[in-house]
């Protein structure tokens, strides 16, 4: 069965220097190379690794790539164009609207 042009849904919680971030970027790649439409949001800790040069890759292979606005401003970080800058709203969205939804904590 092909994933090609599927929806995957991926929330990152925990912060970039966790095993759990890691994985959830590695899932990341193997789903775009494998055709997956991603769409990455990263919310608490993980708004923290928006800058990640992994995610940034994925972002220029077509990653659909989010950040919780409310967390980068809680923890003094930039809101940039390293990811679209939302709220929880878009979580809510990308749940609704993908055909699988994963979270990395």
């Amino acid at each position: 069965m092909s994933v090609r042009g599927r929806k995957l849904g991926i929330l990152l919680s925990a912060g970039p220097d966790t095993h759990s971030f890691r994985n959830g970027v590695r899932f990341a790649t193997a789903a775009v190379d494998a055709g997956c439409d991603v769409f990455l949001y990263c919310l608490d800790d993980a708004v923290a690794g928006v800058h990640d040069p992994h995610l940034q890759a994925l972002k220029q292979r077509g990653l659909r790539f989010y950040a919780c606005a409310y967390g980068a401003h809680q923890r003094h970080l930039p809101v940039d164009s390293s990811a679209t800058f939302a709220g929880l709203t878009i979580v809510s969205d990308l749940v609704a609207s993908t055909e699988r939804f994963v979270s990395f904590n």
